[in-house]
């Protein structure tokens, strides 16, 4: 009988699926994902969400290190531009309130100067990009990295576009075919 049970409770560690390391699952979707696809790097606190076209994976490591990491292979990945999305709140943490914030946001900058020199971040309220995320994952995927950061409104938020097409082109071409 005790042999019995023990089987039973083990029987689900059986069937589990070993969880891939998050940077092969990073890997995937930059192999697949494309134009209007998306890839959140999110802190500790950031919620599961619900919606299908959503995955979250763990990094189990520090925010600047998956960000610094996911740019990286962004930079070697010709057919994907990132556009970047940070959260006005951030410029307005209060060091008093979460000790780090300075720090994190200097290290954010130099990431950004260093792997998209050509860019400045879309600082916009957090509830606007929630609302665009949302609308994107009922078409397109999303995959959100969640790290172990605990400073607030410090989520990298990565709208991805056609590497091989800028948005001047794509303003060009829609203007000749008025």
């Amino acid at each position: 009988m005790k042999l019995a049970l023990l089987f039973l409770f083990a029987l689900p560690a059986l069937f589990a699926q070993p969880q891939k390391p998050w940077p092969a699952n990073l890997d995937d979707c930059l192999r697949t994902y494309g134009h209007r696809n998306w890839i959140v790097i999110a802190d500790s606190a950031y919620p599961l969400q619900s919606n299908p076209g959503i995955e979250t994976v763990l990094s189990g490591e520090n925010q600047v290190e998956t960000v610094r990491h996911v740019l990286a292979a962004l930079a070697k990945t010709p057919h994907l531009r990132p556009i970047v999305h940070i959260d006005k709140e951030l410029n307005y943490v209060s060091a008093d309130d979460a000790p780090g914030i300075g720090a994190y946001r200097q290290l954010l900058t130099g990431m950004f100067e260093t792997y998209l020199p050509d860019q400045k971040p879309s600082t916009q309220l957090h509830e606007q990009i929630i609302r665009q995320l949302d609308e994107a994952a009922k078409t397109f995927n999303v995959l959100i990295i969640k790290t172990n950061m605990a400073l607030p409104y410090t989520s990298v938020f990565i709208e991805l576009r056609a590497g091989y097409w800028t948005d001047d082109a794509e303003r060009r071409m829609r203007e000749n075919m008025k």
